[in-house]
């Protein structure tokens, strides 16, 4: 349940502009998830939301623009910007053009990010699939990935 709720936090956030952690909790509950304003707390916490100035002059949520340091381990993330050549999306879907062979690793290093916004990947020889819940989180996980190749 924690998982669908933080990933339904993230599509809400990324989608409408949400002031306080109240009104967070409103659209949750909306959305059929009963939640306390401490376990709205708690979720933007682990997610690492943050505030941001919005067009209106006010401050409103907004979703980390990097992946945590400790997405990825040392070792994912040298096999990762190692192996992937192209990143790109398409709707809610991202496609990732890797080395031969190294599909794989390359969805490994995505699973290890345990991101709620991630349905799931699927990795054949050298490109990968990865599903996520929104046109919006795919094009932020794109913006992610990048930063990690450094691009």
């Amino acid at each position: 349940m924690k998982n669908l709720r933080q990933a339904k936090l993230t599509e809400i956030i990324a989608r409408q502009n949400v002031e306080t952690q109240e009104e967070l909790q409103a659209l949750l509950r909306g959305e059929g998830f009963d939640v306390t304003q401490a376990t709205v707390s708690r979720d933007i916490k682990a997610l690492r939301v943050y505030k941001t100035l919005s067009n209106k002059g006010t401050y409103r949520y907004a979703l980390p623009s990097e992946p945590p340091e400790s997405a990825f381990s040392p070792r994912l993330r040298t096999i990762f910007r190692e192996s992937v050549t192209l990143i790109d999306s398409a709707q809610n879907f991202v496609v990732l053009k890797t080395l031969p062979g190294t599909a794989p690793a390359a969805c490994s290093a995505i699973d290890a990010m345990s991101a709620p916004m991630v349905v799931g990947s699927l990795a054949g020889d050298d490109t990968a699939f990865v599903a996520l819940r929104s046109e919006s989180a795919a094009k932020a996980l794109v913006e992610q990935l990048r930063s990690v190749l450094g691009e």
